[in-house]
């Protein structure tokens, strides 16, 4: 067809929908080409920019290549292999060129501008460039509007797909949709451009395609390029979706080790058990503290919070008792409390507070307050509990000059509370501190007087009630401290029990008093019995029973010149539990002693069933016989009550002549106190014995 000296060409619809959908699918290899490349790192970012810009580049070239192949004339077509591969280069060149700056890390609007001059010339010049290898003859004649307007189109389309490819590069919610729309725009503006050049161009009457000789010709080869330009572009597009959920799972496999972490955060600056902060969250939080007072806001307190009775209940009820009454000890003591305070488990049923203060004098309605609060009944797993505290105030700024400082300052001020009666709380004073270090000094040296050989055994001997005879003796032990002398078990056995000494300390003296019994059985008294006292936290050990019979056996003594006391009191705090040690030690064969006896609260059924064979009177019953009647009545009762159920008694703290006729006559079993004897070493003993059998008679 000819209008004018023109020839005038036509399009196939089917091409050109193919064009129109290659250009949108370059332009969304692209988009996510650049998100791609924007998440990489190391080799993997040159690896996405490789693939980023043939992937694009290929598509891009195809798409006008498809659209110029969609472009008949009334005579046959060829392209010039040589112009065709340029053309292809420069859609790679520009391709790799608008990757290469949307991938920096800002993109300004000179920038931009730059950027769509650059990618315009370069798309126009690979359009043109294509153009140019149909080698026509005469040369195509370019309408000069319609050509400047597709340089316009091909700079402006370059410009929008900069702009939108790099706020795309970075994952947002419903990123793909989103990319799917810039797409379409992206290939719409390429395919205008494309379009608007071919409309520029005009083919005088007479063309000629020179390069149909030896040129790349057919329709076949059309279908050839469309089906390598999809294949290009879906391995791009399969690779970047594989990418996608590898980063997918790369990112849920960070959240999972940031959950981690987390966790891992909170086991270490919380306690387990309650979910309070720990010791070491502890200490930062008074370091934030002392800081927040040196800047000149206020002042603060540090209590220092210990439960009074928590070990009975934890032994009578079961450790999963005395975790639950910890919790909630834990809950009441959060009652109150504003978010800038901190209340911290740093071990065992020991909590310290720390509480933001106006006022240094506000700290004592706090530890009021709370010493009320814990003074109120639990019910943990139906148990009605009772329980109290004593707290150990330090104020800051005065109380200290660092968190080290402040804490021992706390604790000895808690020791103090303790010391007064308990269910209270006491401020710190600084003599308590030297009572504290005191303190600390002599279980330092506790813990070496066994290794130091510095414990001694002192024996007090019994006597039969009737006839005046000796029937053993009580080991009772004894420090032989190098700067103070001889120590009584008063000024350290509490501070034993309370640091566990007691278990090493005891199982000294179970041995040691087992030798000497054993050597006395060696002298002929084989009818004596050697008394040794049990501590609660001691009869408590797992370890008890083995311990009495390594001793027994390491010594060869016979079971039954062993005798074991221990307090009314212990045995009656969980009397299941000490039925069976009491039972395990009485299949043993050794004798067994209820020291103390009037003083706790027995259970007549259980007294009946614990398998002892003695009941020894309290001393404090003994000492007013004469002054007071009801003392007379209990022991009486007492005795009475022994000789029913078949056990020996025996009376301790006799220390008067008319005390020894009233047991006497009672029907007491055997006597033991300063009239009669008083702890001596061994090598004393047998002379003292001598001594008071003479008094007896």
């Amino acid at each position: 067809m000819l209008i004018g000296s023109f020839l005038t060409g036509s399009f196939s619809p089917s091409l050109v929908a193919i064009s129109l959908c290659v250009a949108i699918l370059a332009s969304y290899t692209a988009l996510d080409m650049v998100g791609r490349i924007a998440t990489a790192r190391g080799r993997a970012v040159l690896g996405w920019m490789v693939g980023g810009t043939l992937a694009m580049g290929i598509g891009v070239w195809s798409m006008h290549f498809i659209g110029m192949l969609a472009f008949e004339l009334p005579l046959a077509l060829g392209y010039d292999l040589t112009l065709t591969a340029l053309s292809l280069l420069i859609a790679l060149a520009s391709s790799g060129f608008a990757l290469w700056l949307v991938s920096r890390a800002q993109l300004t609007m000179s920038g931009v501008a730059m950027g769509a001059l650059v990618m315009g010339a370069g798309i126009a010049a690979m359009h043109y460039t294509g153009m140019a290898a149909l080698r026509m003859a005469p040369g195509i004649d370019y309408d000069p509007y319609l050509f400047g307007a597709s340089l316009l189109i091909a700079v402006g389309a370059a410009a929008a797909a900069l702009m939108i490819a790099f706020r795309l590069r970075r994952h947002t919610p419903y990123v793909r949709l989103i990319r799917s729309g810039a797409a379409v725009i992206m290939g719409v503006a390429i395919v205008g451009m494309h379009y608007t050049g071919m409309a520029a161009a005009r083919f005088p009457v007479g063309s000629h395609c020179g390069a149909l000789p030896g040129g790349l010709t057919g329709d076949s080869l059309a279908y050839l390029v469309l089906i390598t330009t999809l294949a290009v572009l879906s391995i791009a597009l399969v690779t970047s979706v594989l990418d996608a959920r590898l980063e997918s799972r790369t990112a849920q496999l960070a959240l999972s080790l940031q959950q981690a972490n987390q966790e891992l955060t909170q086991l270490a600056l919380h306690d387990n058990l309650t979910g309070l902060p720990n010791r070491m969250l502890l200490s930062d939080r008074i370091s934030q503290a002392i800081q927040n007072v040196l800047d000149g806001h206020g002042c603060f307190a540090l209590m220092f919070i210990d439960l009074d009775g928590f070990k009975p209940v934890n032994d009578a009820f079961g450790h999963h008792v005395g975790d639950e009454l910890l919790r909630a000890v834990a809950q009441r003591l959060r009652v109150g409390l504003h978010g800038h305070d901190t209340l911290a488990r740093i071990g065992g049923d020991e909590f310290v507070l720390l509480v933001a203060l106006r006022e240094p004098s506000d700290a004592m309605a706090v530890a009021a307050e709370q010493v009320n609060r814990l003074a109120q009944m639990f019910n943990v797993n139906d148990h009605d509990v009772q329980i109290s505290a004593s707290i150990g105030i330090t104020l800051y700024p005065g109380g200290g000059d660092d968190q080290h400082q402040l804490l021992m300052n706390a604790d000895a001020a808690m020791y103090h509370a303790k010391s007064v009666g308990k269910n209270g709380y006491c401020f710190f004073d600084a003599s308590m501190n030297t009572d504290a270090r005191k303190q600390l000094q002599l279980l330092q040296e506790l813990r070496l007087a066994i290794e130091l050989n510095q414990l001694r055994l002192y024996y007090q001997p019994k006597f039969d009630a009737a006839s005046g005879a000796p029937v053993g003796a009580e080991a009772l032990l004894r420090w032989e401290h190098p700067q103070q002398g001889l120590l009584l078990p008063a000024n350290f056995i509490e501070l034993a029990e309370k640091t566990g000494l007691i278990i090493p300390i005891g199982e000294w003296v179970l041995n040691e008093a087992c030798r000497q019994m054993a050597l006395w059985l060696e002298q002929g008294f084989t009818d004596w019995r050697m008394a040794v006292n049990l501590s609660a936290l001691q009869f408590c050990h797992a370890g008890l029973v083995a311990s009495v019979a390594q001793a027994l056996a390491r010594h060869r003594l016979p079971a039954s010149n062993l005798t074991l006391e221990i307090t009314e009191t212990t045995a009656m705090s969980d009397a299941d539990a000490s039925m069976g040690v009491l039972q395990q030690l009485s299949t043993m064969g050794v004798d067994l002693s209820i020291d103390d006896f009037g003083t706790g609260y027995s259970s007549l059924m259980y007294l009946k069933r614990l398998p002892a064979n003695e009941l020894k009177i309290d001393r404090g019953f003994v000492r007013d016989l004469q002054q007071d009647s009801d003392d007379a009545a209990i022991v009486s009762a007492i005795v009475a009550l022994g000789q029913a159920l078949g056990l020996r008694i025996v009376a301790e703290g006799v220390e008067t002549d008319q005390q020894q006729d009233f047991l006497t006559r009672l029907g007491c079993d055997a006597l033991q106190g300063f009239l009669l004897g008083h702890p001596l070493p061994a090598q004393a003993f047998m002379a003292d014995i001598q001594k008071a059998k003479a008094v007896i008679a």
